[in-house]
This record gives C-alpha cells, structure tokens and sequence, in this order.
C-alpha cells in the first residue's frame, strides 16, 4: 500500500490530489497550517476509501519544524513512499520592491521553506534506495517578469535547487518531479483576471499525479505551458522589453 504525505495539504491544487490518492486507497499523512481545512480535506478522502488518513498543521517558515514535520510524517505512514511538496504563496509584487522584509518573506515561503523539507525528504529516501518526491512550482521561475519577478526569482531558484537534488538522488533510485504549474483559478489567484490560459484545479491536480506516476523529470503542467515558456524564455531581451504583453505589468 502506498503511504503517502501531502505537505500543505490544504490547497486548492493539493486537495485535489489527496482525493486521487485516496480513490486508489492509498494510506494518507496530510500536513498543513489551518486545523479546520485539514479536517475538510481528510473527510473527502475519507469518504473515497482512502486505507487510513492522519493529518499534522505546521509552519513550514519554522525552519527547526520542518525536521520534525518529516519525522513525524515516517512515523505516522511507518515510511514515506511519496511526498509531494505544495505549498507557496505569491506575495505582493509592488510591495516586495518597496521592502525588503517583504521580498524576504516571499523567498522564504517559495524557497527556504521548501528547502527545509525537502533535506529531510531526500536524506530519508536516499538511504532506502527509493521513492518519489514531487514540488509544484510554477513557470513563473522561468523568466523574471515586472509583473512578478520577486516570487518568480524564489521559483527559478527553486528549479535550480530541484535540478542538483535530481542528480544526487539519482543514483539511489529516488525521483525528484518539478512540476512547473501555470496559473490556476484557486484562492491564491482569486484577485487576477482570469483568462482561457487559466487552468482548474482538478485537471492541474490529475497532471501531477501522472508526472509523479511516471517518473517525470519536469513537467509543464498544463503541458501547453511548455511551448509558450519556450518563447517566452528565449525572446531576445531587447524585444521582450518592448512587448507590453511579456514585460507589462
């Protein structure tokens, strides 16, 4: 039985997940902030034959935590088969340019904080010589835009953080999924103008658990996001600065 653990389990996108896990009767460790969303998310499993469910609230900014949050995630599974590592928060682009504290805390919660669980994640797994781990990032990291390029910096270093640890789990037989998301109409979103480029969270959510099932290096998610950051990636600067619609607001 896979035994499996959500970190920041009560995301739109990541409650969607547990709910796929849970139709397969997957064993289920959820851990996020709010008590009262956990409770939510673990009824709807519940409900789909999930073999057995324990949830855990954290701070993933508390840096001493997150050591025991994976602790006590291979306590309450008996070991981690899966982990997938959900959480993030936009922040305030204009904000974050006025102050540094806030530039900080963005890095914080899409960086460090994801820094911190994944270390015990893979110094977990490696020794086993198995298992998946899984990051949802977002292809914001992979240009700096003037629209967002606070928490797009925290993203691109995220992948770069993703792509070392691949390498190193590599030989164990561990695998590490960047799952680069493009925006989807969820909470954290619910202040955009919502375009056809958004996605649904139930699709999102489907996309990542068939990246992680098969083992995928990085997966565009939805897959179209691909093609567009490819352009958006390798326009030359001079021209992405005159095109209002890449390097606007």
């Amino acid at each position: 039985m896979p035994r499996v653990v959500l970190l920041g389990a009560t995301s739109a996108i990541a409650a969607e997940v547990a709910v796929l896990y849970a139709r397969r009767g997957d064993r289920l460790h959820l851990v996020g902030r709010s008590a009262d969303k956990l409770r939510a998310v673990a009824a709807r499993c519940e409900a789909l034959g999930a073999a057995r469910i324990t949830t855990a609230r954290a701070d993933f900014t508390n840096r001493d935590e997150c050591s025991q949050v994976v602790a006590r995630a291979r306590e309450a599974l008996g070991e981690i088969d899966t982990a997938l590592v959900a959480h993030g928060d936009l922040g305030d682009q204009l904000a974050s340019e006025q102050s540094a504290d806030l530039a900080a805390a963005t890095f914080e919660v899409n960086l460090l904080s994801v820094v911190n669980l994944l270390i015990p994640l893979a110094n977990a797994m490696e020794p086993r010589r198995g298992g998946r781990i899984g990051v949802i990032t977002s292809v914001a990291g992979d240009r700096g835009r003037p629209r967002n390029y606070t928490y797009g910096a925290a993203k691109g270093a995220l992948h770069i953080y993703l792509q070392g640890l691949r390498s190193r789990l590599y030989a164990s037989g561990v695998t590490v999924t960047t799952l680069k998301v493009g925006p989807v109409d969820t909470p954290m979103t619910r202040d955009h103008t919502k375009n056809m480029l958004f996605a649904q969270p139930g699709a999102v959510a489907e996309a990542i658990v068939r990246a992680m099932d098969a083992r995928t290096t990085e997966a565009y998610i939805p897959s179209y996001w691909r093609w567009i950051m490819a352009v958006v990636k390798h326009t030359p600067e001079p021209v992405f600065q005159r095109l209002a619609f890449l390097s606007g607001r």
